[in-house]
């Protein structure tokens, strides 16, 4: 595979300097959570952790990959105010956040340099 890529291309394939970062969410509900109680939680979820952060959900209501809502990667500190907001919901039994991730590539590792 040509490793020697045309600025264009590169960000046509979102890699190298045009690398975008997102993360992972797994989200386990309460014992006895019914389907209001996970769907109210979901348009909450969306409006006030995703939206108010710039952030777009992609899944279901168990699992799902948050990307920016624009091109571009999530940083470190919206990932962080998911988490808070997660923290403080008695809907969910636990979840957990994956690390910052490449949203192109899952393999790829995350490119550090400027």
């Amino acid at each position: 595979m040509a490793t020697n890529r045309s600025r264009r291309l590169r960000k046509k394939l979102c890699v190298d300097e045009f690398q975008e970062l997102g993360f992972e969410v797994n989200l386990t509900y309460r014992e006895g959570a019914d389907g209001k109680v996970v769907d109210d939680f979901l348009d909450a979820f969306i409006s006030e952790a995703m939206e108010a952060n710039e952030l777009g959900y992609i899944g279901g209501e168990d699992y799902g990959f948050v990307c920016l809502a624009r091109r571009g990667s999530v940083s470190e500190e919206q990932r962080e105010k998911v988490d808070a907001w997660l923290k403080g919901r008695n809907e969910l039994a636990e979840y957990t956040l994956s690390p910052l991730m490449d949203v192109w590539y899952p393999e790829n590792p995350i490119r550090t340099g400027k």
